[in-house]
């Protein structure tokens, strides 16, 4: 027999045993994304890594490992998730400003794809230690582009007066030392300049300055292998159900036409919330509703330490009450948790249905930066997890 699904389309039979705050993954979105991804790249000199960082629950990553993607890594736990899940060392780009040198001797141990290489004292310690392992690095530089994706000023990472990447005025130092070194194999370029990008002008730029930066240096007899362009699509935080996927399509698109591939070039992807940020939601309970001078109040059981992204970038997720008796009669509310900071809130001057007490609401597009970044400040439990369909392992 068919499960109850409310309108938005939870099964209510899940949402109602669940112990709140819990998140519920949709897995039938998760692998519509995927598949949706794996179309639009077939044919195509194209290799998609998934970055944990975005959500690292060992369900989830599992799943996205069966799809055949890749991994994009920012720290050695990650790598041991991924090795874990099943993805492929080959097929792991490990990233970030800071690795350490058990992270490197891990990475390196498992023979792992590419390490994105971000400064000239990292690249030195790789080239030591890969020696000292009797092995070759495979790296790539990131490049610091100086392209304002026009996102909020804490995920936009391609400018000038962020902390990633190499400048482009420094760059042909660093390629010629990369390749004097001995125990490092010099593989390509790495480009990421932010997340949450919705609009592709930020993109086709990226492809005008990687045709630059590769006519430059063919010019000097030096041709790369691959080319990673980083991830940071975004998705439709105002309509999830609208548009469940995001636009993959434009986007591929958008390097399939402006990015001159290189015979025999691979060109990779690192996508995560784009995977996994619309096939999660928070699910919490009305705790109390309260009323001031001026202002309603509806108080959660979930806070900032289940999803801190509104507190910490003013972030909008589209909340919607799944069990109201007054759907058709809306007011106005601040939805804030229990957590005893003044940014413990997920919207203000929403307009909700009429809500109450016990009532359960779903805070959606949750499935990106949300479980992964949950905290147990205040003492807090970390949020459960629940899947649908329930019946798939």
């Amino acid at each position: 027999m068919d499960k109850e699904l409310d309108r938005y389309g939870f099964e209510m039979d899940l949402v109602r045993k669940g112990n709140t705050p819990f998140y519920y993954y949709n897995l039938d979105v998760l692998h519509a994304t995927l598949n949706e991804i794996n179309r639009q790249i077939e044919g195509w000199p194209f290799t998609v890594h998934y970055a944990l960082k975005a959500n690292g629950n060992p369900r989830i990553i599992s799943e996205i490992a069966n799809y055949g993607l890749g991994a994009d890594l920012v720290s050695g736990g990650e790598v041991k998730a991924a090795l874990e899940a099943g993805f492929k060392a080959q097929e792991m780009t490990f990233s970030g400003v800071g690795k350490t040198d058990w992270e490197i001797r891990l990475a390196l141990a498992h023979e792992i794809g590419c390490f994105n290489v971000e400064s000239i004292p990292e690249l030195e310690v790789i080239d030591q230690l890969a020696g000292e392992m009797d092995t070759t690095a495979n790296i790539a530089i990131r490049v610091n582009p100086d392209i304002d994706a026009h996102t909020h000023k804490y995920i936009t990472t391609g400018t000038s007066e962020n902390k990633f990447g190499i400048g482009i005025e420094a760059l042909d130092q660093v390629v010629k030392h990369a390749i004097d070194l001995p125990d490092i194999d010099l593989r390509g370029l790495h480009f990421h300049i932010g997340s949450q990008i919705t609009q592709m002008q930020p993109y086709i730029m990226l492809c005008e300055t990687i045709n630059r930066l590769q006519d430059h240096y063919e010019n000097q007899g030096i041709r790369f292998k691959m080319i990673n362009v980083g991830g940071g699509l975004g998705i439709d935080y105002q309509h999830p159900d609208d548009h469940p996927l995001p636009d993959l399509e434009q986007y591929f698109n958008t390097f399939k036409q402006h990015l001159n591939i290189r015979p025999n070039q691979r060109i990779h992807f690192e996508l995560g919330r784009a995977i996994v940020g619309q096939c999660g939601s928070l699910i919490t309970r009305v705790v109390y509703v309260k009323e001031n001078r001026d202002k309603k109040f509806i108080i959660v059981d979930a806070g900032m330490t289940d999803l801190i992204r509104p507190a910490l970038y003013e972030a909008y997720h589209e909340i919607q009450n799944l069990t109201s008796r007054q759907m058709d009669h809306m007011e106005t509310y601040d939805v804030v948790g229990p957590v005893c900071e003044s940014s413990d809130a997920f919207a203000h001057d929403r307009m909700l249905p009429t809500s109450r007490r016990g009532d359960l609401l779903a805070i959606r597009s949750a499935g990106a930066y949300g479980e992964s970044m949950a905290s147990t400040y205040n003492m807090r439990s970390l949020p459960s997890v629940v899947f649908f369909p329930s019946d798939k392992h």
